[in-house]
């Protein structure tokens, strides 16, 4: 009977010993799975007495209004917004000279216009909707409009010199998990972007933010622009969206180059 026990002891010891081992390699808890598809929507609206807009419906952009066009609806006729970001005085010179042009008229600056993206932190307003694909290592974020996306790299990577040399719309992105909360870091956006669709910034331009499931079905962003040459202190939007259910999760394929080709 005490062999018998002894045997069964043995192999319990190494039973647990290989469950200890696995819950070793398996390392931290897992952490929220943004995948899925998104929409912008207001979550303050319903307190101001309106209801929050539900997202629209995968590739119906005729049934509902598009995104406001900066050349369109803010010219800068009436001055800057009081949550407008504090530009230092050479990029108010450079905001003027943005101003001007959008008054006349003038598309120059109206990255829709010309079928570019937004660059960061702008295109994180993401107005016909974004889709998120996440993996341990890597996060990838498309949006339809203008076909934008970004990836935010997980595995410790930093940008290298090379990278930090040629700037891009959606800039270089690595991130790290705070708990529940996505912290990222994103350095080498494009300098000829702006960073509310209406503000300059220089080439040294640092974007932090914190991605959390604030509820079920509910992501927000909370953006931070740094910039010592442009700004007089960080700038900081909240991006709010919510999941879509099928039938509306579909992105479609944007092709506004092809419409701006056939304007004559």
């Amino acid at each position: 009977m005490s062999k018998t026990m002894a045997l069964l002891s043995a192999a319990l010891m190494c039973l647990l010993s290989g469950s200890t081992a696995s819950l070793r390699a398996q390392g931290t808890p897992s952490h929220p799975d943004f995948t899925g598809v998104y929409y912008t929507f207001n979550p303050n609206a319903a307190a101001r007495g309106g209801a929050a807009a539900p997202p629209g419906p995968a590739g119906a952009r005729g049934s509902a209004a598009a995104p406001p066009r900066p050349v369109a609806v803010i010219d800068g006729r009436e001055g800057r917004s009081a949550t407008a970001p504090k530009l230092t005085a050479e990029y108010m010179a450079k905001w003027e000279i943005l101003r001007k042009s959008r008054m006349s008229g003038s598309s120059e600056f109206d990255p829709n216009a010309k079928c570019l993206s937004a660059g960061m932190p702008s295109m994180m307003g993401m107005g016909y909707g974004m889709e998120i694909q996440q993996t341990k290592d890597k996060i990838t974020i498309y949006g339809e409009l203008n076909d934008v996306y970004r990836r935010i790299y997980l595995d410790g990577r930093k940008p290298s010199q090379r990278t930090l040399d040629d700037p891009t719309f959606a800039g270089y992105s690595v991130g790290h998990w705070e708990g529940d909360t996505l912290v990222v870091e994103t350095v080498a956006v494009r300098e000829d972007t702006l960073l509310d669709l209406f503000s300059p910034h220089s080439d040294q331009l640092t974007v932090h933010e914190r991605i959390r499931v604030t509820a079920p079905g509910t992501l927000e962003d909370r953006i931070t622009a740094m910039d010592p040459k442009a700004l007089l202190e960080p700038f900081t939007q909240i991006r709010t969206y919510r999941k879509a259910s099928p039938p509306n999760d579909e992105l479609r394929e944007f092709s506004c180059a092809e419409g701006l080709s056939s304007v004559k």
